[in-house]
């Protein structure tokens, strides 16, 4: 019972990650025809961040480079990334062996990235994702494992 509750929480998970990129494309489609420079120096400011510091200035650099066709394109990329986010987290719910094998897979390709944000950038939010992704990683093969030798028995 305890596993089917975790991989509920698993879910749950992802269908946030999921939820937060859609509602972050859709934002993004609303600034289409809007001076996207004008925008990121009024969200800087009333965040009160550092221009200067490294997320905001990452921020105002897309801002000064940011065309509709550009803003375009990565509402798009963000609406795929959700539904396959989506995706996954409805197979996990329902138990899904496809997505799990789905979730170990993707939890995979972050690792290598985190892991060098972690030895680059040692903070908080780098490890703590890292440390995350190796809990999923870990659970959803003991989840795959567990399942392979109830079938052979």
């Amino acid at each position: 019972m305890a596993a089917a509750t975790a991989l509920r929480a698993v879910a749950l998970f992802e269908a946030g990650k999921g939820l937060v990129v859609l509602a972050a494309g859709s934002g993004l489609l609303l600034l289409v025809h809007h001076d996207m420079q004008i925008f990121a120096d009024r969200l800087v400011g009333h965040l009160h961040l550092n221009p200067a510091s490294r997320y905001p200035r990452i921020f105002m650099r897309f801002a000064e480079q940011a065309t509709p066709g550009r803003i375009r394109l990565l509402a798009l990329g963000a609406l795929i990334y959700a539904v396959a986010r989506l995706t996954e987290a409805w197979g996990l719910w329902r138990a899904r062996t496809w997505a799990e094998w789905l979730g170990v897979a993707t939890a995979g390709i972050y690792l290598p990235f985190e892991l060098r944000a972690s030895l680059v950038h040692p903070a908080v939010e780098p490890i703590g994702a890292l440390i995350t992704n190796l809990a999923v990683m870990a659970f959803l093969g003991w989840q795959l494992r567990r399942r392979r030798l109830n079938r052979e028995a």
